[in-house]
């Protein structure tokens, strides 16, 4: 009932069934549980086994008052009961074992030893005013024995193992029953409560361990084993006290979880309208303990039947260690505590309306939840969004919690249809598997076409056209046009959806109106070569570098005499065409070349001398008429030394442009006596000509010849610059020739004495050698006969009989052979004789 933010760590249910029989005519006094049954007694001395649902499986009568309390082995065969008339039970509920006693005095305590099922542990023990332990013996016969007595009644006891604690007026011992010694005594805190009704509880974590509640004090003591050099005449072994605390309110039971404790708690409060002090809901606590203090986990107030009428000593706080439940027990009333699982978890999620954190935690429990579906969570958690107006978030989570559940994508779509967010959910709705009908896909399209053109195009751009009904969204974008026929982003998104009906002409008819970028691309993808034949002059006035290189490309589908045709009536297109040809082919367009020449003139004066140069089927009449008549000297130049008339060409030169320099330049490139002649004649009257000649003619002509020309008194700038230019000119050739003439002799020096190194080896003749006049073995077949043979130093042999006789009066022998073909002095003589 906490409506705090922060999580209960438990939860409650009431027992029911046989225990609300049980309770509406009698009163719950004690109960113990075991993992497989819990034993229930009551004011009206009897004693109920029930189920862990509250079912009633057996009933004993053992009293006609109050049951103080039930014990059980831990086999869960055998029970002890003792009663407020000092009656005591100890019996197998499965045989026929049974004790009976009857004291003089009210038994308060009872417990049988946890392994009594076996043979030689069959002991138990009572408290009244004395703790009394019950032994069987010899014939089966039961012998008491004291194991404390005289300080006060024995109020609690529980036994662990081999350790008995207890709990009387003065404070909680501990006994070890295998030595029989008692190893501690731990006081009361307060000594003004009263013990009978505000009792000590006892509870073993563990069989070392303790946990003591008593008044508003708790401490945890540890069983431990004395040191031998300790013990002198002591126990072996002692406690020691790890955690004490005290508590908010008084502690009516305790309970150990995992290294925490659960604490029950009595509370009183202040009453509001009396002022009265009066009983409050008890509590159940978690904490964790500290050495000196605790810090409180989680804290419940449980509405119990009757806590207004309830003291301390009525309620008991029981638990089943192997599940982790605890028993809070009234006089009217017994409520089961569970630790929290994860359905109950997301229960509280759910409850405060932490839906992701909800879905989380069912993600990652999947395979543990047994009450909620990530599904259902998942579509709860849209709902919510939705209901806060966060539209965007919710149609994202739909993504991941509808997953490829068709019915449950178009119900969540009608869904935002019914409150006008289509838009929203537009973006993240299944594409590819799964695909939903197409009436949803048009149904959103449709929503965007009546308020949002851009998000329109932007889904047609995004959703493949196999989504929706193609026919249905192109009629409802025409009849939109109709409305606002200029409408750019209608009409480029028209022309998708006419590329996706594969429509391609309408497309591109669209595409071009609106200049659109992807016109280039839409021919080539879907190869439109024949639907753009008359549209050529379109594609160049949108982007005419584009569409030339587009149309070069393919010349197979779009020939060239086509392009021209179609670009007749706009010649500059056509130029821009034609050029870009010429650049990549020099002959393809050759049939145009004639016009090109008028279109270069008219369009592209800078690039008409190269395309003069660069092309050989150009008519050079034709090209040098439009020239003069434009009066283009650079390209008239060119075509008069191309046609041979290189003396007009220089004096166009001389007398239009007035440029000495590129008159030089002109005759060196022609390299042609009497166009120097023309050039100096032409020059010598004028004194800025004579200078550029004198400073660049050196190394072509004599300059003596412009010299001796010029006449006497005749100003020249620069005059004496310029001959000081000649003479270092002249210098320099006279050290480059000298230079050259020394490099010249030596090598002719270096490769005369190789040659006569090469020529004073001698030359290997053997029997495979023949004459060369006769071809006969140049070596007789005997060797003891003379003979003569002559080898010259070209490798030719002869004999000396089949040499011809030389008319010369020089006594060197030259090869016939070599000297017929010029080969020079290497053919000079080498005589053998024998």
């Amino acid at each position: 009932e906490d409506e705090s933010e922060e999580e209960p760590k438990l939860k409650y249910e009431r027992l029911s069934n046989g225990v609300t029989e049980i309770l509406q005519k009698d009163a719950a006094s004690c109960m113990t549980v075991h993992e497989k049954f819990l034993a229930l007694g009551t004011h009206y001395g009897k004693v109920y086994l029930l189920d862990v649902q509250g079912n009633i499986t057996q009933k004993f009568d053992v009293s006609p008052v109050k049951i103080n309390q039930i014990s059980l082995d831990e086999s869960g065969e055998h029970m002890g009961v003792c009663s407020e008339d000092g009656k005591v039970q100890v019996f197998g509920l499965y045989s026929a074992e049974e004790f009976h006693e009857t004291f003089d005095c009210p038994i308060k305590i009872v417990a049988v030893h946890p392994h009594f099922v076996r043979s030689h542990f069959k002991q138990f023990v009572t408290g009244g005013k004395k703790l009394l332990l019950y032994e069987r013996g010899w014939m089966n016969r039961w012998k008491p024995s004291v194991l404390h007595e005289g300080e006060g009644n024995i109020r609690n006891v529980k036994w662990r193992g081999h350790l008995i604690a207890w709990a009387n007026n003065m404070g909680v011992k501990i006994l070890d029953m295998i030595s029989k010694q008692r190893i501690t005594n731990v006081p009361r805190d307060d000594i003004s409560l009263r013990p009978d009704m505000y009792p000590c509880s006892l509870c073993w974590k563990d069989n070392l361990t303790l946990i003591i509640g008593w008044g508003n004090s708790v401490k945890i003591c540890s069983v431990k084993e004395r040191h031998a050099s300790e013990m002198r005449d002591l126990p072996n072994r002692y406690v020691e006290i790890v955690f004490q605390f005290d508590t908010e309110f008084y502690i009516s039971g305790l309970a150990p979880i995992c290294d925490q404790l659960v604490i029950l708690s009595y509370v009183k409060e202040i009453s509001e309208k009396t002022e009265v002090e009066c009983c409050a809901r008890p509590r159940l606590d978690i904490v964790q303990p500290l050495p000196e203090s605790c810090e409180e986990i989680s804290s419940d107030a449980l509405t119990v039947r009757g806590f207004q009428e309830n003291e301390c000593r009525d309620y008991h706080l029981e638990y089943s260690e192997g599940e982790s439940l605890f028993y809070i027990i009234s006089p009217r009333d017994v409520v089961v505590a569970k630790e929290r699982d994860q359905d109950d978890h997301i229960d509280w999620l759910l409850e405060k309306k932490k839906y992701e954190e909800a879905l989380m935690a069912a993600e990652i429990s999947q395979k543990t939840i047994k009450k909620h579906k990530i599904l259902d969570i998942g579509l709860a958690y849209i709902n919510h969004l939705m209901e806060k107006g966060e539209y965007d978030l919710a149609a994202r989570k739909c993504q991941k919690i509808l997953g490829k559940n068709t019915e449950l994508w178009e119900f969540e779509v009608y869904k935002f249809k019914e409150i006008g967010q289509l838009k929203s959910i537009s973006r993240y709705l299944p594409r590819r598997d799964p695909v939903l009908k197409p009436l949803i896909y048009e149904m959103v399209l449709h929503e965007f076409l009546e308020s949002d053109y851009e998000g329109f195009a932007t889904l047609i751009k995004e959703w493949p056209g196999d989504l929706y009904n193609n026919t249905i969204i192109v009629q409802a974008v025409v009849d939109h046009l109709k409305k606002d026929p200029q409408n750019r982003t209608l009409l480029r998104t028209l022309a998708e959806l006419y590329t996706y009906d594969q429509r391609y002409g309408r497309a591109l008819e669209i595409y071009l109106t609106l200049r659109h970028k992807d016109v280039f691309q839409l021919i080539h993808k879907h190869n439109l070569f024949s639907s753009i034949r008359d549209k050529i002059v379109l594609l160049m006035d949108f982007d005419s570098e584009k569409a030339v290189d587009m149309l070069l490309d393919n010349e197979d589908k779009i020939s060239i005499d086509r392009v021209v045709e179609e670009l007749e009536n706009r010649p500059e297109l056509q130029h821009v065409y034609l050029h870009k040809l010429f650049k990549r082919d020099h002959h393809k367009g050759q049939r145009y070349h004639e016009k090109q020449i008028s279109l270069y003139a008219e369009y592209d004066r800078p690039n008409l001398l190269p395309f003069l140069r660069d092309s050989t089927h150009c008519p050079l009449e034709k090209a040098l008429e439009i020239c003069q008549q434009r009066n283009f000297v650079e390209e008239t130049v060119y075509l008069l030394s191309r046609m041979g008339n290189s003396r007009s060409a220089l004096k166009m030169i001389m007398e239009e442009l007035q440029d000495v320099d590129k008159a030089i330049e002109f005759a060196k490139e022609q390299d042609d006596g009497e166009l120097w002649e023309d050039l100096i004649l032409y020059s010598i009257d004028k004194p800025p000509f004579i200078t550029g000649l004198l400073n660049n003619i050196g190394t072509h002509v004599d300059p003596i010849l412009l010299i001796h020309r010029i006449k006497e008194g005749m100003e020249i700038p620069n005059l004496r610059d310029s001959l000081v230019k000649i003479l270092q000119d002249y210098n320099l050739q006279i050290l480059l020739r000298e230079g050259c003439k020394k490099i010249l002799v030596a090598d002719s020096l270096s490769l005369l004495k190789k040659m006569h190194r090469t020529q004073m080896k001698g030359v290997l003749v053997d029997e495979e050698n023949i004459c060369e006049s006769c071809l006969s073995p140049i070596l007789p077949s005997d060797a003891s006969k003379s003979f003569s043979v002559v080898v010259f130093h070209c490798r030719h042999m002869f004999h000396r009989e089949c040499l011809p006789v030389s008319n010369t009066v020089s006594s060197v022998q030259f090869c016939n052979i070599c000297s017929a073909k010029h080969r020079g002095p290497g053919s000079a003589v080498l005589e053998m004789k024998k």
